[in-house]
């Protein structure tokens, strides 16, 4: 009797999805960078569990579809900035990010610089921190964050690098410095220095014809962004302060000027995304996304350097591979083709799910919606869905429907400060007119799930602690895996396709 009892464990759905984590999130994988020698290992695992849960191959008969890549690599050493007073020290007071600089970057001299706030413009919101200054030719400076008179999804979306970026350029800016605000970073600075060299990516081919952006952009260091403010009679805690109130905040000319270069040089890389179908027996299509990629290896924290990405997000990962073996396994035809797509590049800037949202493998229009799972944490268990988008489409309803036969409850972003409907693979879909959800395990303020899920973006995000050590709770993965199985059957076999909320902001990029 012990031996079958011991099969059936072996082959249990915890142990199943866990297998696949294990694998992904190993120090042979050495963290799957887009592109490298560890993601590409990733490619073909998941490939091959494609394969076995008898997906359809989408693209020409093979799963993959390659992903031209510019990899942007910055010369820290031919690199400066330099204020009035001085030059700034990179790697201590500066980091250059070249998410919003543009292809082959120029020099800067001498440049005049203005605060602007925010650093947001929302015309049609009543909202527009560059009306009235003159930035043309001059250094943009910001705070990261959002006032609290703009609601949560359109903060959001004005303040993505791409909606930023073309702000700054709209309003004559060449290039910008970037303020954080210490109490809102995912990220601390002390542990964000140790990546500032990894490369960046664009995508590449005809997906960058008319690409533009700053000729250079820095982030300050919170404990030394005092500098920008010196003889302006304001200060940098000011600015925390009224940020803390969500109060709009002040612009004005700044008295210093601002020499930069951002040294980078560029090559040309590829790095799939990997997709199966159940194939439905009409036209449309929902897509469940999931990104592959991690950051790779970094700097050492306590003596590690690789960023394994457990959680972020061979996690989600695992739930697709799981969620296409059990739809697979109930033979059914659903009206609506189910699309598995682990996307490349997300780390990067949402490069993958852009480019296949620009190149799918059905006609575009035929897209219904889709469902993203990205760092969901299953770190405790689950009473709450946490779902970005949660008012933004009719997708809602059958996601209640399905969430309350397990007694799970609803819940919409419980930081919206955060931005995150925007910073993840969803975001690729809904610039297309595509409703689409985020769902993450949720909690109740004050609670021992909040303060879990606290302390581990305070010390495993983005850090080489999202690895296989850190305690899971493997039951729960599983119920969410069974959610999201019955989520994306209704919703593949509703006879009404899903539409954005007729308030929903985001109505403005449907088709």
């Amino acid at each position: 009797m012990l031996g079958p009892l011991l099969l059936v464990a072996a082959d249990s759905p915890e142990v199943r999805w866990w297998k696949h984590v294990s694998y992904l999130a190993s120090d042979s994988l050495e963290g799957r960078e887009a592109a490298g020698k560890g993601y590409l290992k990733a490619v073909r695992y998941v490939s091959n569990e494609f394969k076995k849960a008898s997906l359809e191959p989408c693209f020409d008969n093979r799963y993959l579809q390659p992903v031209p890549l510019v990899q942007r690599t910055l010369s820290e050493e031919r690199s400066y900035i330099r204020l009035s007073s001085g030059p700034l020290e990179l790697g201590k007071t500066a980091i250059f990010t070249l998410r919003l600089t543009g292809p082959s970057p120029q020099p800067v001299d001498n440049a005049g610089a203005v605060f602007v706030g925010y650093g947001l413009a929302v015309p049609d919101a009543g909202y527009d921190d560059y009306t009235g200054l003159d930035l043309r030719g001059k250094v943009a400076v910001y705070v990261s964050g959002s006032p609290a008179s703009l609601p949560s999804v359109v903060r959001a979306h004005a303040s993505s690098s791409a909606e930023r970026a073309a702000a700054m350029r709209a309003a004559g800016a060449v290039g910008s410095i970037a303020l954080t605000n210490p109490a809102a970073a995912d990220v601390p600075w002390d542990r964000s220095v140790l990546s500032r060299l990894a490369p960046s990516m664009l995508i590449g081919g005809s997906g960058a014809a008319g690409l533009q952006g700053l000729h250079f952009s820095v982030s300050l260091n919170p404990a030394e962004s005092e500098i920008v403010f010196e003889g302006t009679g304001q200060s940098f805690k000011q600015m925390l302060a009224l940020m803390d109130k969500g109060e709009r905040l002040p612009r004005f000319a700044l008295p210093f000027r601002v020499s930069a270069l951002a040294s980078v040089q560029e090559s040309e890389v590829s790095s799939p995304n990997v997709c199966g179908m159940i194939r439905g027996s009409g036209d449309e299509a929902v897509v469940l996304s999931a990104h592959l990629d991690h950051i790779g290896v970094g700097g050492a924290i306590n003596g590690d350097r690789i960023y394994n990405g457990a959680m972020d997000n061979a996690s989600g990962i695992a739930t697709m591979i799981e969620v296409a073996r059990a739809i697979t396994a109930r033979r059914v035809e659903p009206r609506r083709s189910i699309l598995f797509a682990a996307v490349t590049a997300e780390e990067k800037g949402l490069l993958g799910s852009r480019y296949f949202a620009a190149n799918p493998p059905v006609p575009a229009s035929q897209i219904a919606a889709n469902i993203n799972f990205d760092m969901y944490l299953p770190i405790h268990p689950l009473r709450h869905l946490m779902v970005l988008g949660l008012e933004e489409s009719t997708l809602r309803a059958p996601l209640e429907r399905v969430a309350a036969k397990h007694g799970i409850a609803l819940q919409p972003d419980s930081e919206p400060q955060r931005n995150r409907f925007i910073r993840s693979d969803q975001y690729s879909f809904i610039l297309k007119g595509v409703p689409a959800f985020a769902v993450k395990f949720g909690y109740t303020k004050g609670s021992p799930e909040e303060k879990l899920q606290r302390e581990w973006t305070s010390k495993r995000y983005h850090a080489p602690g999202d690895d296989l050590a850190q305690p899971v709770d493997k039951g729960a993965a599983v119920l969410f895996n069974r959610i999201i199985e019955e989520f994306a059957l209704e919703v593949a076999e509703s006879p009404v396709r899903p539409a954005w909320n007729e308030s929903s902001f985001f109505r403005r990029f449907a088709r």
